[in-house]
């Protein structure tokens, strides 16, 4: 039996290999192929045959991306904007879900389903309130008015909640507690490396979010004293003739961070999306 078992896994090895690099060549063209234009004019997006190797213009399109808006401001705004996101939904959705998950209060679940159901309610329909509560705060085109509202989220608190109740297992903190251990402790020395993997995915997926927000930062901001790089992309298309090599120059920059962050990360990544089951 395990014999033709382990001869019908052979049969399907090639078919599976097949598969993941037909999904690696459609997931990663798109991106090759704005580098590709990046480094060519915008008459080769024309052309009648794609254009699949690399031009002599990608200098010249970096020098008129820089010139036509502050890129280099548009990069700092987002690093610093999806830096500090990214790190406090970290770590308040982590003491927040080890709550959820480890301690006994009262309202506990009703609270939780509170948090939940909150992911229900479109984002767009608290624009008009947030927009009105940040102009009471001052923070109009600040970067505090893009910051604080995403410093966490429900979905990051039901994630980091399931994540512990998936990895911090109750007869590892029962026994930590009758020890005598604090409950700072506890989620430093217990929770903290068990939720290493899942923190990771949190912190990846909290970036790119913060990253590729478009709408609330045109709405918040102004776009030539403090953009953010979508901003910025938007100008590059603006005006009455768009350059779509100067676009996916600015576009082919702008996706830069996001693959230096998965390959900083990427082996904690896949441990956090491979390792666990979740469940409700």
């Amino acid at each position: 039996m395990t014999v033709v078992r382990t001869a019908a896994r052979r049969k399907r090895a090639p078919l599976a290999t097949g598969a993941l690099i037909a999904v690696t060549v459609f997931s990663v063209f798109p991106l090759y192929w704005s580098f590709i234009m990046s480094t060519r004019d915008s008459s080769a997006i024309g052309d009648a045959t794609p254009v699949l190797l690399p031009g002599g213009h990608l200098l010249e399109n970096l020098h008129e991306v820089f010139g036509k808006v502050d890129f280099w401001l548009a990069l700092q705004n987002s690093l610093i904007v999806s830096c500090t996101v990214m790190v406090s939904n970290v770590v308040l959705s982590s003491l927040a879900g080890f709550a959820f998950a480890r301690l006994r209060f009262p309202g506990r679940d009703s609270l939780f389903l509170v948090v939940v159901g909150s992911m229900m309610v479109p984002a767009q329909l608290g624009v008009i309130p947030l927009y009105i509560l940040v102009g009471d705060l001052g923070w109009d085109g600040r970067l505090e008015a893009v910051i604080v509202p995403g410093m966490v989220s429900a979905f990051s608190v039901f994630w980091m909640r399931q994540s512990c109740e998936e990895s911090v297992l109750a007869e590892l903190f029962d026994a930590a507690r009758s020890d005598g251990c604090s409950l700072p402790r506890v989620f430093w020395h217990v929770a903290v490396p068990a939720l290493r993997p899942q923190a990771a995915v949190l912190a990846m997926l909290s970036f790119m979010t913060a990253w590729n927000d478009f709408f609330w930062p045109l709405v918040v901001l102004d776009p030539n004293e403090s953009p953010t790089v979508q901003v910025a992309l938007s100008h590059l298309a603006s005006g009455y003739y768009t350059d779509y090599a100067l676009m996916l120059t600015g576009a082919t920059l702008g996706a830069v961070p996001v693959i230096a962050l998965f390959l900083l990360l990427s082996r904690q990544v896949v441990d956090g999306l491979m390792g666990g089951r979740f469940h409700v």
